[in-house]
């Protein structure tokens, strides 16, 4: 299965490009916001998701992890196939898709081509509970990859850009650290004891 691919773009017809990649071209469906970052001729990176199907294999391309994760979500939900979920990907963003969900907006999911009230109406009712806990590792990876100094508390920073008050963050931190040396392992620690 393709998971990522990086080459030269040869052809972008703002719904799909073909990356060459060590003279095999790939050709692969993007949103449209994907479609316009990408110059012919340019690299591309992209992070793939390989969708088999009986009569068809396709490829779909995102320029960040987290865009890939929101199509995912949303081939999820019934009624909802690969080329409905890039559209949502494509007008909307991943962000205003997942705050539309969370505001249960049906109006704005419905601005998408090939979404009908019924479907926005089930993608709120199937996905509501799902994205939270989609924001809060992104928002957990965004602080992990955050450059530091030497002298920062990194685990103590992240244990408050997630949100938690300092006097309990700092406890969490504390019992961490007597459990782990490596930061990453002291805040998964933290994160159990926290929702205990």
């Amino acid at each position: 299965m393709i998971a990522r691919l990086r080459g030269e773009v040869l052809e972008n017809d703002g719904a799909s490009v073909v990356v060459d990649c060590h003279g095999v071209g790939y050709h692969v469906l993007v949103p449209a916001t994907v479609a316009f970052e990408l110059v012919v001729g340019g690299t591309a990176d992209l992070y793939v998701r390989h969708v088999f199907r009986e009569d068809d294999q396709s490829l779909y391309g995102f320029v960040a992890a987290d865009q890939r994760r929101a199509f995912d979500l949303f081939r999820d939900v019934k009624g909802c196939g690969p080329k409905t979920a890039l559209a949502i990907l494509g007008s909307i963003g991943e962000s205003g898709a997942m705050q539309a969900i969370l505001a249960q907006d049906v109006k704005a999911l419905t601005r998408v081509p090939g979404v009908g009230p019924r479907l926005a109406e089930r993608i709120i009712v199937e996905l509501k509970d799902k994205v939270p806990q989609v924001e809060f590792e992104q928002k957990l990876a965004a602080v992990v990859a955050r450059p530091r100094t030497a002298k920062q508390d990194e685990l103590l920073e992240a244990l408050l850009a997630l949100g938690y008050r300092r006097q309990e963050a700092e406890a969490a931190a504390a019992e961490a650290r007597d459990q782990a040396d490596d930061v990453s392992d002291q805040i998964k620690i933290a994160l159990r004891g926290l929702v205990r």
